[in-house]
């Protein structure tokens, strides 16, 4: 008699989760950004709340948790309720860097989350104060040698796409400088503005207002190519260091095992926010690039995200990187 109750409740278990799936969502999603409020990470997931809210006919919160290069928030949907109403705002720092930067990382990036879709990418970009006796890369480079005991950069964290876009900067120009960690992109971008640093490495998003409201001085985009957003800004290719580029890149994840029924519905979803005007309009004014129709599968970013945990995992090694 037990074995057929509980073959019973399995049956009615199993038919239950197609209706979840097909009736999701009917409350307030939460998507948990996992970095501190005002850095541009924030700014970008702010972006898609409206019209996702309005496509799926629930509210989409933002939950920031800014802390450890963001494996506090990444952790906390790794080891959500697979139902449907908790996603990440991921980077390329939580799903590409992590991995390779910490031996003891409290989720794995290829294997506790669904992929739903890539979002967007956009170029580093090296920004000082705005009195920076630099207007140039290569003047950028010798004065910071000529003067590395005094200076400091500063990131959102160890660890975080800041931190190692100007680590991997400062290791290709040869220079050696004082690292000073934030919580945040937000608390970092202040104290730049302020003076307290001397320099940063933003994304785009977070560097496009600043300089063009002269807050604070563009040196170099660190691209292989320049972007439309920025077009006067020479990139650190031109500028003498061959080939170097730090773009960072975005999407949204699910935890493991959620149904794919709703994986497709917010994958559908995501790609209906982005063909919207005023979203398109807001990420160019945020300097932030849309990806292309075609790399916006879930099956692309699962693909995307192991080729680029190779990728970064070799130079930052080779860098001497760790947040051990």
């Amino acid at each position: 008699m037990l074995r057929i109750i509980i073959a019973a409740v399995v049956a009615l278990i199993a038919a239950a989760a197609p209706t979840q799936a097909q009736d999701w969502p009917t409350r307030p999603l939460t998507l948990v950004v996992p970095f501190a409020a005002g850095g541009a990470f924030d700014v970008m997931a702010r972006v898609f709340t409206p019209p996702l809210s309005q496509i799926l006919h629930q509210q989409v919160i933002v939950e920031n948790m800014g802390a450890a290069a963001g494996i506090v928030g990444t952790n906390r949907v790794a080891k959500a309720t697979p139902d449907g109403y908790t996603f990440l705002f991921g980077t390329i720092g939580t799903h590409a860097f992590n991995p390779a930067l910490y031996k003891k990382l409290p989720y794995n990036a290829l294997t506790d989350f669904v992929p739903v879709a890539l979002i967007a990418e956009q170029p580093m970009v090296l920004l000082t104060r705005k009195d920076f006796p630099a207007d140039t890369l290569p003047q950028f480079i010798a004065y910071v040698k000529a003067n590395a005991a005094k200076l400091q950069y500063g990131s959102a964290g160890i660890g975080s796409t800041t931190h190692l876009g100007c680590a991997l900067l400062n290791s290709a120009a040869g220079i050696n400088v004082t690292h000073v960690p934030y919580r945040g992109g937000g608390p970092v971008m202040q104290d730049l503005i302020a003076g307290q640093v001397h320099y940063m490495c933003s994304n785009s998003a977070g560097a496009l207002p600043q300089i063009t409201s002269h807050t604070l001085k563009g040196i170099a985009l660190l691209a292989r190519s320049r972007s439309p957003f920025l077009p006067t800004l020479a990139t650190a290719h031109e500028q003498g260091l061959a080939d170097f580029e730090a773009i960072t890149w975005n999407a949204f994840f699910m935890p493991k095992d959620t149904p794919a029924a709703i994986v497709k519905k917010l994958n559908d979803a995501t790609i209906e926010a982005m063909n919207t005007p005023a979203l398109q309009d807001r990420m160019r004014e945020l300097g932030v690039t849309l990806v292309a129709p075609e790399r916006r599968s879930p099956e692309y970013l699962q693909t995307f995200v192991e080729s680029e945990i190779e990728k970064w995992g070799t130079p930052i090694k080779a860098a001497g990187i760790s947040a051990d």
